[in-house]
């Protein structure tokens, strides 16, 4: 299924292009476009009853969520052609943002566990967060233009305006009271758009990363926007990191939240929990091991070639 909104890329052509490479390996593609919100889940709750054995999600990490989500706990595999602004799971499962090497992955056929996050019974597959990556997804949301410039915008927008929020964090009995800059709940290594938020993080291994940021001062934040970059957050003096299979965030009111980048308003008794090895789906056989400094620089560098590549090819 393709989402036409998604991302900024054009999606001309891009039916053709699935169903003839896939025919190659005696693959029947039935195309269909969504027309909004749920409209991917419907498609996909359908592929299910109807025995297809893959649905490939051609769309950004919403189309993506919403498909992985209905996916989950059956026989059916997710295909990834990652064509939004920010891909998180895509990059996390280290699957090219090229279409025809999106494909590649596709037709080699090696299928992967991942687990997915669960928050007051809500999915997310890669982050789940409450604070100021809550209130920039906020942002984000409401702006006409979308992209990586827009995004950057909203970051540095929110960053000067944003006070930290007190927080009390349960986890296997212990309860931590914080005044925290953002919490995050990581099933992925990174938000998207390679900001590597738990750069240990596997989608793999039945755990979850929690992720606390402290309040502090202007100049330490912007070392942690350096070290998001990096991949070296999770050395930062002002992150603290634990491993759950589940714990509760109590907050004083309810307000923003985002479910893989998605905004939403939440409660203030949030519990998350991880449901290992939930969803089937496409990815490279061998993982590639992250490495701080050399894997972001890397993801950058294949970014800029696509970029490059993608203007050269006619519209």
């Amino acid at each position: 299924m393709v989402n036409p909104v998604a991302g900024t890329r054009s999606k001309r052509g891009l039916d053709e292009i699935v169903a003839e490479r896939l025919s190659e390996n005696d693959v029947k593609v039935t195309t269909v476009f969504t027309e909004g919100p749920g409209h991917a889940s419907d498609l996909a709750s359908r592929a299910v009853r109807d025995g297809f054995d893959m649905v490939i999600a051609a769309g950004g990490d919403g189309t993506v969520n919403e498909v992985a989500n209905t996916l989950s706990n059956t026989k059916v595999a997710l295909g990834i052609i990652p064509l939004g602004s920010g891909n998180g799971l895509a990059r996390s499962l280290g699957i090219p943002q090229d279409v025809g090497e999106a494909l590649t992955i596709i037709e080699e056929g090696h299928i992967s566990r991942c687990d997915r996050g669960l928050v007051n019974g809500m999915p997310f597959y890669c982050t789940f967060g409450v604070g100021f990556d809550a209130a920039v997804s906020e942002k984000f949301a409401s702006m006409k233009r979308r992209g990586r410039v827009t995004y950057v915008r909203s970051v540095l927008r929110e960053f000067f305006n944003y006070k930290s929020q007190p927080y009390a964090i349960s986890i296997g009995g212990q309860v931590i009271t914080e005044r925290a800059f953002l919490i995050a709940v990581c099933n992925a290594s990174q938000y998207g758009n390679n900001a590597y938020i738990a750069p240990q993080a596997k989608l793999s291994d039945g755990l979850l990363d929690l992720i606390v940021i402290h309040e502090g001062s202007p100049l330490s934040s912007v070392k942690v926007g350096v070290d998001l970059l990096t991949g070296f957050l999770d050395r930062n003096t002002r992150i603290d990191t634990f491993r759950i299979s589940s714990a509760t965030i109590t907050r004083l009111h309810p307000g923003a939240a985002h479910l893989d980048g998605e905004p939403l308003t939440m409660g203030t008794h949030l519990q998350v929990s991880c449901n290992p090895s939930a969803l089937l789906v496409f990815a490279p056989e061998k993982e590639e091991e992250f490495k701080p400094i050399f894997s972001p620089i890397r993801a950058m560098l294949s970014d800029l070639r696509y970029d490059m590549l993608a203007k050269l090819k006619p519209q």
